[in-house]
């Protein structure tokens, strides 16, 4: 069986911002009721005020107050249904808001299109991975960085092969031969070739058994440590908190909890509604 090494080496990666990485200043002070984070003296790199949204006359979600500083790793946990992927959909530009804020490096962005989103420094990996089967692996990575053109594609997508040997070893092959850890490894890949400033990562477990589980949630925790700002959407509750700096529990589109991701775990609520204790 194929196994999912990867460089642990922060050298040579050009998406990482130089220097220390703190996140906001105050951001583990709260769990409920929940409260909007002040940021101090690390930038927060996004801040979504009364955020709102529709799916025709029905409304998704209610008021989102969330902030994530620069190097945090920010989770965001919920039931099936309860408003995760709308929310990414809406800050990555292809969910319409209709109320409240969304500010992105202190501009609000809540009009701007999916494409410009991503020039600005917006990633996604989408729930499902939904890379393009048919391709290979290499142009699925040349997708990613869409953006640009010229040498510098090419020095990243030899640092994603650092990164990840494995799509290496395979990159001729088309991606839908690769296995479904291993196709989550290539979807997270594709989206640092846009050199994302927030890197967005919509259920990254799903569909996966729990050994491939822990090197995904592995991977992610190595990306935070190099530095790479990181909003996780995520179904597995204990271990999205587990690795969060600050998380946040919404219900029906509505923010419950916040606080930090022990803070979260230790909370008797959250244990009862969300972590099976």
């Amino acid at each position: 069986m194929d196994t999912m090494t990867i460089n642990r080496s922060k050298q040579g990666a050009p998406w990482l911002p130089d220097g220390p990485q703190r996140g906001c200043a105050g951001a583990e002070t709260f769990v409920n009721p929940p409260a909007r984070v002040a940021c101090g003296a690390s930038p927060c790199i996004l801040e979504i005020q009364g955020l709102t949204s529709h799916y025709g006359r029905i409304q998704a979600l209610h008021g989102i107050d969330l902030q994530v500083g620069q190097g945090q790793l920010v989770t965001l946990v919920g039931a099936n249904g309860a408003g995760k992927t709308t929310l990414l959909r809406a800050i990555s530009g292809v969910q319409p808001v209709s109320g409240g804020q969304i500010r992105f490096r202190g501009a609000d962005i809540a009009r701007l299109s999916p494409d410009k989103r991503v020039r600005s420094g917006i990633c996604q990996v989408l729930e499902g991975r939904q890379v393009f089967t048919p391709m290979s692996i290499e142009d699925n990575l040349r997708l990613g960085a869409f953006t640009r053109s010229g040498a510098s594609v090419a020095e990243d997508m030899e640092k994603m092969y650092a990164l990840f040997p494995i799509l290496k070893e395979k990159r001729l092959l088309a991606a839908g031969t690769l296995s479904g850890g291993q196709q989550q490894i290539l979807a997270i890949a594709r989206a640092l070739m846009g050199r994302p400033t927030l890197l967005l990562l919509d259920e990254p477990s799903m569909g996966l058994s729990p050994r491939l589980v822990a090197e995904i949630f592995s991977i992610i925790e190595n990306l935070k440590q190099q530095g790479i700002t990181i909003f996780l959407v995520e179904q597995n509750a204990h271990l999205a908190l587990s690795i969060a700096d600050v998380g946040y529990v919404i219900e029906t589109g509505t923010i419950l909890f916040s606080g930090s991701g022990a803070q979260l775990l230790d909370n008797e609520q959250v244990r009862s509604a969300y972590l099976g204790m």
